[in-house]
């Protein structure tokens, strides 16, 4: 079964992957007219994580919000497919470096530092990758979830690798990093999805009590990497750029727990704070409490 619906999806993702932006985009509205305001996928979800973030704005402003991010939502799910047959060319004019990212990160190289990369669930991250692989001297390691169906899965890793981007499944990443140890790498960690609520590190994040993974903060402590916060701003429909700040350098000795992952949670908070409507909403990323024991 999982084959069989792998190929007969292909060639409908082949021919969304080959359509001009102007079509494209003119199917995602209609995909957004349909989730929107027929399915209604995850409406009470999406509107509820914004009120509790944004305590202070009016409802009207919120539903404002909420349509963006829907419209930015359908765009993104039809984006992904267009890596699949998107020139180089087309892929930097669509998604840029900043100037003084690039420069960061080519300073970086010449001292011959692995870094870690640490970012979240917004703007277009999967095209920031494929810029970053093209425009860097790094290789380019992004940890990522392997999906149940193993064709789907080649997809979507073929997907990810086509600009010379590599991946690390989750369950690997500190084993591959130590084996990469003598190369120059770039291992991008995706720090805002949900963890165990007795294995996170709790903070406050969008006004509300928030579970974030500690595992970046450990690895980087462990390889003794510099850490780099890179934030993908929305420019205008379709383009997008990438900037980056040095967060941390080692030694991290001197640094309390909890330092490095409050750092760059708080820098993704300030990110949505600045454009609301081009992170994840429609995850479920306060489900856990936090224990009283």
């Amino acid at each position: 079964m999982a084959r069989l619906s792998y190929y007969i999806a292909l060639p409908f993702i082949y021919l969304l992957s080959l359509l001009p932006f102007r079509g494209l985009y003119l199917l995602s509205d209609g995909f957004y007219l349909l989730l929107y305001y027929v399915i209604g996928y995850r409406k009470k979800v999406v509107f509820t994580n914004l009120r509790n973030s944004f305590p202070d704005k009016a409802e009207t402003e919120l539903k404002a919000i909420q349509k963006r991010f829907y419209r930015y939502f359908c765009d993104l799910f039809l984006e992904t497919f267009k890596t699949l047959t998107i020139s180089p060319a087309k892929m930097l004019k669509h998604c840029s470096m900043d100037p003084a990212a690039e420069a960061l990160f080519n300073g970086l190289a010449a001292e011959n530092k692995s870094i870690i990369i640490v970012m979240g669930h917004k703007g277009n991250w999967e095209w920031a990758g494929n810029t970053f692989s093209m425009r860097c001297k790094h290789q380019l390691y992004v940890i990522y979830h392997p999906l149940g169906n193993p064709y789907f899965n080649k997809l979507i890793i073929k997907m990810r690798t086509r600009f010379g981007t590599k991946l690390i499944a989750m369950k690997d990443t500190f084993r591959d990093m130590v084996q990469n140890r003598s190369h120059l790498t770039a291992t991008a960690f995706i720090a805002d999805q949900t963890p165990a609520p007795d294995k996170a590190y709790w903070m406050s994040f969008l006004n509300q009590d928030t579970p974030v993974f500690p595992g970046t903060e450990k690895i980087a402590q462990k390889m003794n990497y510099p850490i780099v916060y890179v934030s993908v701003q929305k420019i205008k429909r379709g383009y997008y750029t990438l900037s980056a700040d040095l967060l941390k350098m080692p030694p991290y000795t001197s640094l309390r727990e909890g330092e490095i992952t409050e750092a760059h949670t708080k820098r993704l908070e300030a990110a949505i704070i600045e454009q609301p409507d081009t992170w994840l909403w429609t995850h479920r990323r306060w489900k856990h409490k936090r224990s009283n024991n």
